[in-house]
């Protein structure tokens, strides 16, 4: 199974580092510099550099690709892929709005192409050791969520976080994640509330999202790029508690119940592996990562950025 990598931002330089950690092939990486992309593939032995994603989508050894590019870019660049009979791993958030979400996964569902969105902190061993307690009742009906991820990150109407044709404001980047654990562990909300600013761009710049749930369980959630809110997270029971110190996205402790947990490494070896087992046994949908929990998620923050009054249909038309 070789992979491909598309975009050579930060994000890809780190899960292209634990690629070869976890002993996958990587084969090609493409960027609309080709000056980067024959950097980026001396700097990881990778053999091929191309200056346009089709052309690596093209390369007949490329059985998988990673997307790394901006948010904006995903629904663009994952329906090429699938079309090109590639696979996909493709980085959170999946798409900019839900409308997206559903026509990549039907053209996955369509093509019977592997096809999801690279959450890994569902495989990091944590988080799924947290998700069993929860399961087994050791800290009995969860009843408060509380998750924040927020740093300050200075406004640049250009950088890919503040521009909103990339997909920027703080909730697609950071908000996905407390979003996501909210949902790992209460499922969909029946109700949501949403409070927060716009940056000049129209994005938002930080947000607070409350969620309800039918039994009365509640998660506040927050994101920021405006302030360092920090990136803790505590799930309390009726009979315990459990505490994910930074960074709860990749966690390598946890507190459940008094009783400390931890792992030696976090990190995406946890998630490329889990993937390319997925794959060899013909499966085109991850049990951890479904296509319904992506849809149930990017429609959490729609109506929670359309409440803010942020909408990206003028950049996805």
């Amino acid at each position: 199974m070789t992979w491909g990598v598309i975009a050579t931002g930060g994000i890809a330089h780190a899960v292209t580092a634990d690629m070869l950690k976890a002993g996958v092939s990587v084969g090609a990486v493409s960027s609309r510099d080709i000056a980067k992309a024959q950097q980026f593939a001396e700097k990881f032995g990778i053999p091929r550099a191309y200056g346009d994603y089709h052309e690596l989508l093209a390369d007949p050894e490329i059985k998988i690709v990673y997307v790394a590019t901006p948010h904006g870019q995903h629904h663009e660049v994952v329906l090429a892929a699938l079309d090109a009979g590639k696979n996909v791993l493709c980085e959170k958030a999946l798409a900019l709005t839900v409308a997206q979400v559903e026509e990549m996964i039907e053209r996955a569902r369509s093509t019977q192409l592997f096809l999801m969105e690279a959450m890994w902190t569902r495989f990091n061993p944590l988080i799924q050791k947290i998700a069993q307690a929860v399961a087994d009742d050791e800290i009995g009906e969860v009843r408060l969520i509380r998750a924040d991820f927020g740093f300050r990150h200075d406004f640049d109407a250009n950088d890919r976080l503040w521009a909103k044709e990339a997909g920027g404001g703080s909730i697609l980047d950071l908000g996905v994640y407390p979003v996501s654990l909210a949902h790992l562990l209460l499922g969909v909300p029946t109700e949501i509330h949403a409070h927060g600013s716009l940056a000049p761009t129209g994005v938002d710049a930080d947000a607070g999202i409350l969620l309800g749930y039918e039994d009365g369980a509640q998660a506040l959630l927050s994101c920021s790029l405006t302030a360092d809110t920090g990136a803790s997270a505590t799930i309390v029971g009726t009979k315990g508690r459990i505490d994910i110190p930074e960074s709860f996205f990749n966690p390598t402790r946890a507190i459940i119940n008094g009783v400390e947990h931890v792992i030696e490494d976090g990190g995406y070896t946890h998630q490329i592996e889990s993937v390319e087992a997925f794959w060899v046994m013909g499966f085109i949908e991850h049990s951890d990562m479904t296509w319904t929990d992506s849809l149930e998620i990017i429609r959490i923050m729609e109506t929670a950025l359309g409440q803010l009054g942020v909408s990206y249909a003028d950049v996805t038309r």
